[in-house]
């Protein structure tokens, strides 16, 4: 469509590259793909759609730096706004040709350096935003920059300039020599400022065993905004980390909802109203440290994860001192708990197949549909959370890969006893397959009630013939009819087929999704007394 002057795609779910075919649209004006799910580099080919006059990427995923490209787009006069990405790098100094541009938003970045000097040539530039960025140095000589709000330069490294809100900067000019010795003389501070820190950390840990905890909070919390270990996508990092402190008295007892293998859970009712679940990791052993770069990459990752039934990742702490993952919180809690308590009552055949299949879903989505694909390792019923109208939603994936992602862990035997995939006795090589397998104790286990424990060993023996299905219903609830029963037997047969102890004549989860939608009115009319062996014999 070489002749569309106007592409407005925004406020959708499109995903995937930005295509570079975009730039064959040599007549386009207008181009709006903001609030997407959009993904990788901004292309370079932009630059080829000279007449654009408004560009806005705002509130996608798009990492890599800005392309200096852009600036060569001359004719863009009303507003660049990249704002709310993960762009990184220098502003380039080839935007400042941007001479009829009057609104630029680049705010919620990663972007570090300073601002191009030659942004003062952007005459007819009367909005600005660089907020939340890892900028520094002195502003523009621009009346944008002047005349801006405080807020247009928040949460930045160390802006300076003759704006309110921000320190003035040290104008002297100095020789060569001079910033030799200046480099000096910052070495020195700096140490002697790591010294006093150390003092003072440790002075405040001996304060707060003698009067109380409130001291150590606020010191951890500086060390943090000092170190910027925090990074929430979309707001405040630093804010929200004083806010989860504050709401969980630094992690006291009273707030824990749950814990696992890689720590504990939080409920934290922060400030702004919103409710998240907060899981603070345990502490690394003998002197362990995070990988911070491969850990911030890995969880970036999963933030680009987006499905209704895989539990959202707001952001992370990577402190040494603090590391903990910000959820959104499920109100019902994990699936295990439901079903140890009187909640199983609530939890009827309908809405325990519509659980199975919400994993199914999620499972099928996290194989087949991410590049490159994500292996769970650790599905089992403590890491399925229920919102208040029991709607599943899978979480924890992938905790062991982002602890130590260029370690043993990749090797090494990780999953929750009775859940594991009986080949990794012998082999580590961890595939989609095992999820599979873990995904068929979860099912039996959503019918049971219970972990099906011998069962499983019962299943490749003779005594499987005599196993009824009515035997191993949770007897909690009534047993099921007409539509209950062929969603009972759809989930127990593709439980079975799961359990295959060959991993290859497992089916894959988009196979098991599409038969969990499609199967049931296929299936032969069902009976409470059906065996085992007849459901292994269904064709799923």
């Amino acid at each position: 469509m070489s002749e569309l002057y106007n592409l407005s795609l925004n406020d959708n779910k499109l995903s995937g590259l930005v295509p570079e075919e975009l730039g064959q649209l040599n007549n386009l004006e207008l181009l709006d793909l903001s609030v997407n799910n959009f993904e990788g580099p901004i292309p370079k080919q932009i630059e080829k759609c000279t007449k654009l006059r408004s560009l806005k990427l705002n509130s996608n995923n798009l990492n890599g730096s800005i392309p200096f490209q852009i600036g060569n787009l001359e004719g863009l006069a009303t507003i660049l706004d990249l704002s709310q990405n993960s762009l990184s790098g220098e502003i380039p100094s080839q935007l400042s040709k941007l001479s009829k541009l009057e609104k630029l938003n680049i705010s919620h970045n990663m972007l570090n350096g300073s601002i191009p000097s030659s942004f003062k040539e952007m005459i007819s530039l009367w909005s600005i935003d660089v907020s939340y960025n890892l900028l520094e140095g002195p502003l523009p000589d621009n009346r944008a920059f002047l005349n801006a709000s405080p807020k247009a330069f928040v949460n930045n490294k160390g802006l300076c300039g003759e704006v309110q809100s921000l320190q003035p900067c040290n104008s002297t000019p100095t020789s060569h020599s001079d910033r030799k010795k200046d480099k000096k003389y910052t070495v020195i501070i700096i140490l002697c400022f790591v010294g006093v820190s150390f003092l003072l950390c440790a002075s405040a840990v001996i304060f707060y065993v003698l009067h109380g905890r409130k001291t150590i909070v606020e010191n951890v919390v500086q060390e943090v905004h000092n170190q910027d270990h925090f990074s929430i996508w979309n707001c405040d990092g630093k804010n929200t980390y004083e806010g989860i402190i504050e709401a969980t008295e630094n992690f006291d007892d009273k707030f824990c909802i749950g814990e696992g293998g890689y720590g504990k859970v939080y409920k934290a009712n922060l400030p702004t109203g919103e409710v998240v679940a907060v899981k603070k990791l345990h502490p690394q052993e003998d002197g362990e440290k995070i990988d911070r770069r491969s850990f911030e990459k890995e969880i970036q990752a999963l933030t680009e994860i987006r499905h209704r039934n895989i539990v959202k990742l707001y952001g992370f702490c990577s402190h040494p001192r603090c590391s903990f993952l910000v959820y959104e919180y499920m109100e019902r809690g994990s699936l295990a708990k439901v079903l140890k308590n009187g909640e199983a009552m609530e939890l009827d055949w309908i809405k325990r197949a519509k659980v199975v299949q919400s994993v199914a879903y999620a499972l099928s989505y996290m194989h087949h549909d991410c590049n490159p694909p994500f292996v769970h390792r650790d599905l089992s019923s403590n890491n399925i959370l229920l919102d208040m109208g029991f709607e599943a939603c899978i979480s924890d994936f992938g905790t062991a890969r982002l602890l130590k992602p260029d370690s043993s862990n990749w090797s090494m035997l990780a999953g929750t006893y009775g859940y594991v995939a009986p080949e990794l006795a012998y082999t580590m090589r961890v595939t989609e397959k095992c999820d599979v397998y873990s995904f068929g104790v979860l099912a039996l286990e959503v019918v049971m009630g219970e972990h099906p424990g011998d069962l499983l060993s019962s299943l490749s023996t003779s005594e499987a013939k005599g196993i009824l299905l009515k035997d191993i219903l949770d007897q909690r609830l009534p047993p099921p009819i007409d539509r209950e029963l062929k969603e009972v037997v759809l989930t127990v047969a593709i439980a079975l087929a799961c359990l295959c102890s060959d991993p290859q004549s497992r089916p894959t989860m988009y196979h098991v999704s599409q038969k969990l939608s499609t199967t049931r009115d296929l299936l032969p009319e069902p009976r409470h007394t059906i065996s085992f062996c007849q459901l292994m014999d269904l064709e799923i």
